[in-house]
């Protein structure tokens, strides 16, 4: 089981040196650096390890905090891992999710960070109660009197928590709708990117092209992304989708195409919904001869 080791430092005056160091005597086979910060979710160098990293591999830090600031989204990272069938472990922290001992300390995580929510709901809750009692109304007076200053710094600060939100999920979607679009349908685009998804992450049509619409209106995407999908011939379409999926990974196994291909319900040229091997290397050859395969 192949180890694939991350290494992340905040400024540039750092050096992930001693990180890399420590993951290459752990037997990682592949260690990737970043400079970022740890409160940033949307890292282009761990949304590329995430992406590419396959079954029974292992991502491998130092310490927790090299991968995730908070306890949602070190848990949101894991969970993306277990989708894939791939484990995690840090060399400081008694984590590793190949081993029972590990999956228990990850559930103790899981239940205290739900504790804290629902910790979190109830003192809110009392607050309100207690204002009320008071003879307090809530809200805000600027917005119960329509003031158009108060108004826009509502919907500013809406907005700002909607970018903030997209930009924690950005490594699900951004790359494949910068690499398929316009020559995909988004009906096939969305597919893609829920391929590898857990069910409850997974992404309708609506909510994608709002958050692309989003991320093109603040210069994050090219406005070409937009366009109309040029019409595609019946025949052409699943090669398209295949060379899409071999695309986004260029390490994927034949195998994995037709997991990937099943989760996202598509049927084999036959009409049938198991797919093997030798008919994605078969529309792999045809994406070729198309041209779509870069």
């Amino acid at each position: 089981m192949p180890l694939i080791g991350y290494a992340r430092v905040s400024t540039e005056d750092q050096t992930p040196l001693p990180q890399s160091q420590a993951l290459k005597s752990a037997g990682c086979v592949e260690i990737h650096e970043e400079q970022a910060s740890g409160g940033n979710r949307a890292r282009p160098v761990l949304a590329r390890v995430l992406e590419r990293i396959g079954k029974g591999d292992t991502l491998v830090v130092v310490r927790i905090d090299r991968l995730a600031r908070s306890l949602s989204h070190l848990l949101e990272v894991i969970e993306r891992l277990e989708a894939k069938g791939a484990f995690f472990r840090s060399l400081m922290d008694p984590i590793d999710t190949s081993s029972p001992q590990g999956k228990f300390t990850l559930q103790v995580l899981g239940a205290a960070a739900e504790f804290e929510r629902a910790l979190i709901r109830e003192r809110t809750k009392a607050g309100l109660a207690s204002a009320r009692t008071k003879g307090r109304v809530g809200g805000n007076p600027g917005l119960r009197a329509r003031d158009p200053a108060a108004l826009r710094k509502v919907r500013l600060a809406r907005q700002d928590g909607y970018m903030e939100r997209l930009n924690e999920t950005a490594q699900d979607w951004v790359p494949h709708v910068r690499r398929l679009r316009p020559d995909l349908a988004w009906e096939d685009v969305v597919r893609i990117v829920n391929g590898p998804l857990p069910r409850e992450r997974q992404w309708t049509q609506s909510r994608l092209l709002r958050a692309v619409n989003a991320y093109v209106r603040d210069g994050f995407l090219p406005p070409t992304v937009l366009d109309r999908a040029g019409r595609r011939e019946t025949d052409d379409r699943l090669p398209a989708i295949v060379a899409a999926i071999k695309g986004a990974d260029p390490d994927i196994t034949l195998q994995a195409i037709c997991t990937r291909l099943e989760a996202m319900r598509e049927r084999t040229p036959r009409g049938r919904t198991s797919w093997q091997p030798s008919s994605v290397k078969m529309l792999l050859e045809r994406a070729e001869r198309l041209g779509l395969l870069g």
